[in-house]
């Protein structure tokens, strides 16, 4: 089975160099637990493949037999610019590696399509305010479902997508489109992603989720990577629990490991520990 990697280098060699191709994953976490840092790792170090081979090998090494880079990625954002986005990825890795790694993404903001049927104000979200020609045509545009299906429609087939964030999504949903439009739009990605071949990486705040979202969601992806934190004594860890992944788990579980402790680096996420549990 083709695998893509995932940019987390002692998680991707013990599953077989990545993602199976044609994955849908859920980044489900507790805030600051990993989940948010983890999409970022996947972008940069994928990127970094393609525009900075030496500092990717340093960092990240060979890739397993099996395994092939996708072909593009693309990181999708409902709310926030890329230079946010970037200041924040700054944070959590080198800047260098970030400024060379991001200059392989695809970066793609819809928040004129999250932020058009809300109060926020126009100027806020849009390169420029609509004049009275354009005002009547805002009703007309896409809503942000159908942007977001749209863009994957277009560009998903064998490349890397990180959704930044399925919490906005969930939010949008609340208000005006319908909870079960989220849930079928994601089980239909599912599906055409099995066609596409490449790998979905979707981002989302399991605090804000009641369990019966967040088991819908899992029931609607093919593999979910869980971030918790843990206390131990005076001190708290980060973990990531595997669960539901097709084609991955069974070669987790033949090795008696679901559990990970992590951490955060100058490169970003990295398993720092693998809890064997028998």
């Amino acid at each position: 089975m083709e695998r893509m990697p995932l940019g987390v280098a002692r998680l991707d060699r013990m599953i077989g160099g990545g993602a199976p191709a044609g994955s849908v994953v859920l980044l489900a976490g507790e805030s600051g637990a990993g989940a948010r840092e983890f999409a970022y790792t996947s972008a940069v170090m994928n990127g970094l493949a393609e525009q900075g081979a030496d500092r990717f090998d340093l960092h990240y090494g060979d890739l397993e037999n099996g395994a092939t880079l996708p072909g593009g990625i693309h990181y999708i954002s409902f709310t926030d610019e890329r230079t946010a986005v970037a200041s924040e990825m700054s944070f959590v890795m080198e800047t260098d590696l970030v400024e060379t790694g991001m200059d392989a993404v695809e970066f793609v903001e819809l928040a004129e399509e999250y932020f058009q049927l809300t109060p926020v104000p126009t100027e806020w979200y849009a390169e420029r305010t609509a004049d009275i020609t354009q005002l009547g045509s805002q009703t007309e545009r896409e809503d942000v479902l159908e942007a977001f299906a749209g863009y994957l429609s277009e560009h998903a087939t064998g490349d890397l997508v990180i959704v930044d964030s399925v919490t906005d999504l969930i939010a949008a949903a609340d208000d005006r489109l319908g909870w079960s439009d989220l849930t079928v739009l994601l089980k239909g990605l599912a599906r055409a992603s099995h066609r596409w071949g490449g790998v979905i990486l979707l981002l989302v705040n399991s605090e804000l989720l009641e369990p019966t979202q967040l088991g819908r969601l899992k029931e609607a992806t093919d593999g979910t990577l869980l971030f918790e934190w843990e206390s131990g004594g005076s001190e708290r860890a980060r973990t990531m629990v595997v669960e539901q992944f097709r084609g991955v788990l069974s070669r987790l579980e033949d090795e008696n490991i679901v559990r990970f402790e992590t951490e955060i680096g100058d490169a970003g996420f990295d398993i720092s520990n693998v809890r064997k549990i028998r």
